[in-house]
Order: structure tokens, then C-alpha cells, then sequence
């Protein structure tokens, strides 16, 4: 018996199985049997680029099934530019169903931006509520309130490419809550109408410039806060008592320089009239040597000397000679 046949037989399977593991026959096959217009050249082409074949086809026989006018070529350049193709068909198709008017070139568009193209899409057809954190706010009278806001929106597709995100919206909207209560006489105005937040921060345009269309604003909880009126004017109080008692503190330590100022020159006032008593004595005998001052001028001296001290003793002041005497 000859080998020959066996080992042709052995060649075109073992090519059989090269030409598989290049060119994806069987998804070639499902291509064609699901509409898809594609060639064994492109599947192969896909391989030599490093592209997944069943990335491409699969997403694009999911779009041609559902009315869509998807070529290989458009997949591949978004999946080259590291898009994300099923994203971008799955959203397709959602968006056709809704008549929401989004084509390939601005899926991609919003893909590629970083945004979540199946997830705008949804919340197009679906909108969606976000809550708003806790919003304090001072009412005229001087009352905090604290509010909670939910918030309706729904995606701008025309917007999404270059508009401000959910975080702008839930800034703004704060901002709102703020102003609405800030411009309340009271804050009972604000608890008996609640609704009067809502109406005027909706009025307001705050999804001007976002990737969103606010539908409405519902106010969730309002909760009383502390009475900051009261608090401030606490605040004042105590600083105002502060400074005044800064104020006479700092009086009082004028008045104790001023008074130890008053006692140093007092002290030396007192030192000048005790040298100056002192040189009574030498100056009354440098007269009596001289001849200037008698024996009977000096005794007439002493009288009067003593009689002012006894003037001064019975008046209860010191003696004027008593330090000129010591």
C-alpha cells in the first residue's frame, strides 16, 4: 500500500488547521449567515492588525439584526482609537428604538470623550434622580434650615460632548437652595412652603452649559437648624466685652506708669530738699565765721523755727525744721 495519499492527507489537514487558526472560518460563516457583508480578506486583514475578529463581528451582526447601517471598517477605527465597540452598538440600538437621533459619529464622539455613551443613552430614555446632600442656609430672621433636594435630570445628548457633569448640577442647585432661603423673612416661610425652593432654583436655568436637562426639583426633608442670629450676637457681645476689657487694662497700666512716675519724681524732689537741708548748717556757719550772721540773728532764727514747727504740729502737718534740726 503507498504512504503518498496518507500523507497528503496529513498536508491538508495540518493546512486545514493553519488556514483555521489564521482565518476564522466558522465566524465567517455566522458573518454570512447573519447578513453581514464581510470577506475571509478582511478577517484576515483583522488578524495581520492585531485585531480580535470576533470584537468586530459579533457587535456588527448584533447591529445589522437590529436596523443598523454599521460597516466592519467604522468598528475597527473606534476599536483601533481604544474605543469601546459593544458600548457604542448597544447604545445605537437603544437610541434607534427611542428616536433619540444618535448616530455612529457622535456615539464614538461621546465614547472616546470618556463619558459612558450606553449609560447617557439610558438615562435619555430613563431619567434618573439625584439627591442632593445636606443644605444649610440662613433665613433673615437669623434661623438655620437645612434641606435635602432631589433632583430629576435626564441626558442632553446634544450637550454631552463639552457639558459640565452631575456634580455642577448638585453645586448649583445647592447654591439655589442657599440663595432661596437666605432671601426668606422667616424661616416659617420656608417650613410652610417648602415648594417655594423648588419653583424658584427650577426657575433659574441651572442646566445651562451641563449634560443634563433638570425636569424638577422636589424638596426631600427641611430640619431647623441652630438659631445663628442669636449666636452671632453672642459672638459680638463677647468680643465687644473683650475689648473693652482690653481697653481698661490697658487704661489701668497707663495710670500705674503714670503713678510710679509720679512717685519717682516725688522721691527725687525729696532727695533735692534733704541735700539742700543738709547744707543749711554748713552754709549758717560758713555766715557766722564770716562775720555775716550774729550769735542773735542765729538764736532769733531758732525761735522762729520753733514756733513754725508748733504751728505746724498743732495744725497736724510735719515741721518744716524738723529735718534742718535733725
Amino acid at each position: 500500500m503507498s504512504v503518498f495519499p496518507i500523507v497528503i492527507l496529513v498536508l491538508a489537514l495540518l493546512a486545514l488547521m493553519i488556514l483555521g487558526s489564521v482565518v476564522p472560518v466558522r465566524l465567517w460563516i455566522e458573518a454570512i449567515f447573519n447578513g453581514v457583508n464581510i470577506s475571509l480578506g478582511d478577517l484576515v486583514g483583522m488578524r495581520l492588525r492585531k485585531i480580535s475578529p470576533a470584537a468586530i463581528i459579533r457587535p456588527l451582526i448584533t447591529a445589522t439584526k437590529a436596523g443598523l447601517s454599521l460597516t466592519a471598517d467604522q468598528l475597527q477605527a473606534h476599536l483601533q482609537a481604544r474605543g469601546h465597540v459593544d458600548q457604542v452598538v448597544t447604545a445605537l440600538i437603544s437610541a434607534d428604538k427611542a428616536n433619540l437621533g444618535l448616530d455612529f459619529q457622535k456615539a464614538a464622539a461621546i465614547d472616546l470623550a470618556g463619558r459612558d455613551v450606553l449609560d447617557a443613552v439610558r438615562t435619555s430614555v430613563t431619567p434618573r434622580v439625584i439627591e442632593t446632600p445636606r443644605v444649610a442656609g440662613v433665613a433673615k430672621d437669623g434661623i438655620q434650615l437645612i434641606a435635602v433636594a432631589r433632583v430629576t435630570v435626564r441626558t442632553n445628548i446634544s450637550r454631552l460632548v463639552g457639558g459640565a457633569g452631575q456634580e455642577t448640577i448638585l453645586a448649583r442647585v445647592g447654591e439655589g437652595i442657599v440663595a432661596t432661603i437666605g432671601a426668606a423673612e422667616t424661616h416659617k416661610a420656608v417650613l410652610e412652603n417648602p415648594d417655594k425652593i423648588s419653583k424658584t432654583v427650577l426657575a433659574k436655568g441651572l442646566d445651562a452649559g451641563t449634560a443634563f436637562e433638570i425636569l424638577s426639583i422636589d424638596i426631600a426633608d427641611v430640619d431647623v437648624g441652630k438659631n445663628i442670629g442669636a449666636q452671632l450676637q453672642t459672638d459680638q457681645a463677647e468680643a465687644d466685652k473683650r475689648i473693652a476689657q482690653a481697653k481698661a487694662e490697658e487704661r489701668r497700666a497707663m495710670a500705674v506708669a503714670v503713678e510710679q512716675e509720679m512717685k519717682a519724681r516725688v522721691q527725687e524732689m525729696r532727695a533735692k530738699v534733704v541735700a539742700a537741708e543738709a547744707e543749711v548748717p554748713l552754709a549758717i556757719a560758713q555766715a557766722m565765721k564770716a562775720g555775716n550772721l550774729g550769735v542773735m540773728d542765729y538764736a532769733r532764727w531758732k525761735n522762729i523755727s520753733a514756733d513754725t514747727d508748733m504751728r505746724h504740729a498743732i495744725a497736724g502737718g510735719t515741721p518744716e525744721g524738723a529735718t534742718a534740726e535733725g
